[in-house]
């Protein structure tokens, strides 16, 4: 298994505020495709794979729960990335303080309805689909 590649630098962060995002009990997903050209690998070469950023804040506990708690989201990530998330796009998850007691199949399961629900955002939005919601009944 590969492992994910991931978010360092706060810029990355902030440019994802603002894109498709979707809330459950136990994190935030937040994701923004990537403009062609904007991801480098370590070595320079351009990326087009989806990348990801874990954020847990203070709030959440010590940082012996906040890094249970990213790793139980990274390993989330592992299992579901490589079939739901797009290439050329970032994903940021923020935890929420039931990442750490909800049970793995069901932090999954939310995972994977994140990810249809930003896709689905972001489709709508970079011209494959309509981002107006119809008004009043169809006919």
């Amino acid at each position: 298994m590969e492992a994910v590649e991931t978010l360092k630098k706060r810029s990355e962060f902030l440019r994802i505020r603002g894109g498709a995002r979707w809330a459950t009990p136990a994190f935030v997903l937040e994701a923004k495709p990537r403009t062609p050209g904007r991801a480098r690998t370590v070595f320079g070469a351009e990326s087009d794979v989806a990348r990801f950023g874990f954020t847990a804040t203070k709030k959440l506990g010590s940082a012996v729960v906040r890094n249970r708690i990213r790793r139980r989201l990274k390993a989330a990530v592992d299992a579901l990335a490589p079939r739901c998330a797009r290439s050329n796009c970032d994903y940021v998850l923020v935890a929420r303080s039931s990442a750490e007691t909800r049970s793995f199949a069901s932090l999954c399961g939310d995972l994977e309805q994140a990810f249809i629900r930003v896709n689905r955002v972001m489709s709508s939005v970079d011209g494959r689909g309509s981002s107006k919601r119809p008004r009043g009944p169809v006919s």
